[in-house]
């Protein structure tokens, strides 16, 4: 396809003349088919509300091939409607537009679903199992000629994927409001999320799948990373440089997929389940892991080897983790550190696969006769827990990795309660993430260049160093080394080949970070070393974006990690502080029901305007959080923010007064 029918495409939106139904392509990843939860009278309303994108004349003809995808599918995609020409991030020139934010906006799309990224790029899935950027490719090719054709004085609002039009308003405004899942809180439930999904009405924007921020694994590589060094410091105290720790995991699908490779950067042995063979085959062929072992007698001698031999090296077991587990406790395998991946938010439909059975038997089952596969999953949950309680009580040090494995295992009865109100084991959240970086305003920082070239990212990569490398001169010691492990990783970045799709990168920086290495591209960009605009935007697993009871808020314990003010705070706030385009989930990395996720992009021009956005959105991005970390009663905030009020004027909080705990010595309760 040339530029000008690639151009001409976009622009046309949803076609006049339907183009020719397309064969099913086994040769990517498909999302598993969803239950039947709806009525017959449900059906009929999905099947109108699907047809409702298409003129009255093609009707007739749609309506028994949505039919037939709603039956063998349990959603509506419209497959007809998928794209002919390759899917992935192009130069921002290359998209027809008549504002450059929305071709950068543009391009982000479709770095999201280039196959090369998402999990299940025909179903428009990015990652998670059901994270999803649109509905169906009507709602794709209907959004891209509205960002084609609008300009800066206009605002494109999306429902749930639905582009619902673009009306008049003002430069300085976002050019992109997106809301994902926003479902009145009574309705929350997962299978909730089943019908409204089905019906067309709603849909699970994970965390940055639905706001078109998602970069790749690269962005949960550098958090592994950081997860990693710092639970093995916390196993190994100063020790860790002279010891290579065993590292257990699975899921190598979506965002678990950057495991293997975190584990090379961070020093250890890592071990990955993964049931899908196309999903580690894939992570293979990408040079994210290093040995695939389809055996485990083969796995284990690996392993042993490895650790023996102290070498470096991330392997995959294409398998149930169940297994994995049992094995290693059985053969009484000294494992360092543990934890999980799969996608427990998602656990009957296709996040999580119950052991003893193949991952077709699971699809079939989880879509025929989902009470059964729920069961079957909660066996699984208690076999795998029982097999992690024996290697913690060996020395593992186990960790949530905010995937509702806790949660899940809880509900499933599994032996994970340490007493009545608290899990066993701890998020990651609330023994590393949190009081080391999320208190102190340090959260995954990222960008994109809309050139898509490798040269442009290389010099942001110098840039970054650059500022870092002039903030640890004058850090204090409660976040020295904080710069000093992300100065390692950016200057590695490179070398390690993290890019897959877009030309980006992430790193951990507080606010005053974020804003100068902003600025710096923002500069280089005026002066023409940057050769077109950067996209910046951030993981909505922040300080400040999310309001997660179960991983980023689970080291708030003033009662308040239930309450959602925070991440609709913080969306507001960049709204009309600069953002290029702002999103607003219900649901994310733990679960529908259970998180409220607020994102942004913001694209760099060069402009001098541009300057006042980055130093005014950035800012209250970031202090939003540490100011709700603060009025907690969390240490590190305590001091962030205060430091923050006597560097900044016309900044100014309400700050805690601690209460001695001997003075409850006398009251009964």
């Amino acid at each position: 396809m040339t530029l000008q029918e690639f151009q001409a495409d976009l622009r046309c939106g949803i076609p006049h003349v339907l183009p020719e139904p397309q064969a099913y392509d086994n040769s990517v990843s498909h999302a598993p088919k969803r239950k039947d939860i709806l009525s017959a009278e449900d059906k009929k309303l999905a099947l109108q509300n699907a047809l409702r994108y298409f003129p009255k004349e093609q009707h007739a003809q749609l309506l028994p091939e949505f039919a037939q995808e709603l039956k063998d599918y349990g959603r509506i995609y419209m497959y007809r409607l998928r794209p002919r020409y390759a899917m992935h991030a192009r130069h921002i020139d290359e998209y027809p537009h008549r504002s450059k934010q929305a071709a950068a906006i543009m391009m982000m799309i479709q770095n999201n679903l280039d196959p090369a990224v998402a999990q299940h790029p025909h179903e428009l899935i990015t990652y998670g199992g059901n994270g999803a950027v649109f509905q169906n490719w009507a709602q794709y090719r209907l959004a891209m000629q509205y960002l084609s054709e609008m300009t800066d004085e206009q605002t494109l609002v999306m429902y749930s994927g639905h582009p619902f039009g673009l009306f008049p308003s003002h430069p300085n405004a976002p050019r992109v409001v997106v809301t994902n899942g926003m479902v009145i809180p009574n309705y929350s439930k997962p299978d909730d999320w089943e019908r409204f999904n089905a019906l067309g009405v709603s849909q699970y924007g994970q965390m940055t799948a639905g706001s078109y921020m998602y970069i790749g694994p690269q962005g949960i590589v550098h958090g592994t990373t950081i997860t990693v060094l710092n639970a093995a410091r916390k196993v190994f105290g100063k020790d860790k440089d002279h010891k290579i720790p065993l590292f257990v995991s699975s899921g190598l699908g979506g965002m678990s997929g950057a495991q293997p490779k975190a584990g090379n950067i961070a020093g250890v042995v890592s071990v990955v389940a993964e049931i899908n063979p196309l999903a580690a085959e894939k992570r293979h062929a990408q040079g994210w892991v290093d040995e695939l072992h389809y055996n485990l007698d083969e796995l284990i001698s690996a392993v042993n080897k490895a650790v023996e031999e102290h070498h470096v090296v991330s392997m995959a077991y294409v398998g149930n983790v169940v297994d994995l587990w049992e094995r290693l406790a059985k053969d009484n395998i000294k494992v360092d550190l543990g934890s999980d991946q799969t996608s427990l938010h998602n656990p009957y439909a296709g996040g999580y696969y119950p052991v003893g059975m193949t991952l077709e038997e699971s699809n079939k089952m989880m879509a025929d006769d989902p009470d059964m596969f729920k069961e079957r999953v909660f066996d699984s949950l208690r076999r795998q827990v029982t097999a992690i309680n024996k290697l913690t009580a060996q020395g593992m040090y186990f960790f949530d990795y905010g995937n509702a494995f806790l949660l899940m295992s809880s509900r499933a009865g599994a032996d994970i309660m340490k007493d009545a109100q608290h899990f066993r084991y701890p998020s990651y959240v609330q023994d590393i993430m949190g009081p080391m970086f999320f208190d102190y305003g340090f959260g995954p920082f990222r960008w994109a260049c809309t050139s898509c070239l490798p040269a442009d990212l290389e010099l942001t990569d110098q840039l970054a160093t650059d500022v870092l490398k002039e903030l640890m001169d004058k850090a204090t010691d409660d976040i020295h080394g904080q710069l000093a492990d992300n100065l390692h990783w950016i200057r590695e970045a490179g070398r390690n080949k993290l890019v897959v799709g877009s030309q980006a990168r992430i790193l951990y920086a507080d606010s005053e970070g974020r804003i100068r290495i902003a600025l710096a591209f923002n500069k280089a960009i005026r002066e023409g070393r940057i050769t077109a605009p950067i996209v910046l935007g951030r993981d909505h697993h922040d300080v400040s974006g999310t309001d997660s009871p179960f991983r980023e808020t689970s080291n708030i314990y003033d009662g308040s990690q239930f309450c959602a003010d925070m991440a609709v705070q913080n969306v507001i706030g960049d709204s009309f502080r600069g953002a290029t385009w702002v999103s607003i989930h219900n649901g994310g990395g733990v679960g529908w029901g259970e998180v409220i996720n607020g994102g942004f992009g913001m694209v760099l021009d060069g402009s001098e305007v541009c300057d006042e956005r980055i130093k005014q959105m950035l800012f209250w991005d970031v202090n939003n959080g540490i100011t709700r970390r603060s009025w907690a009663r969390n240490k590190g905030s305590m001091d962030a923010i205060s430091r923050e009020m006597e560097r900044t004027p016309n900044f100014k909080v309400t700050m805690p007064n601690l209460v001695d705990e001997e003075l409850f010595n006398n009251i009964h309760f």
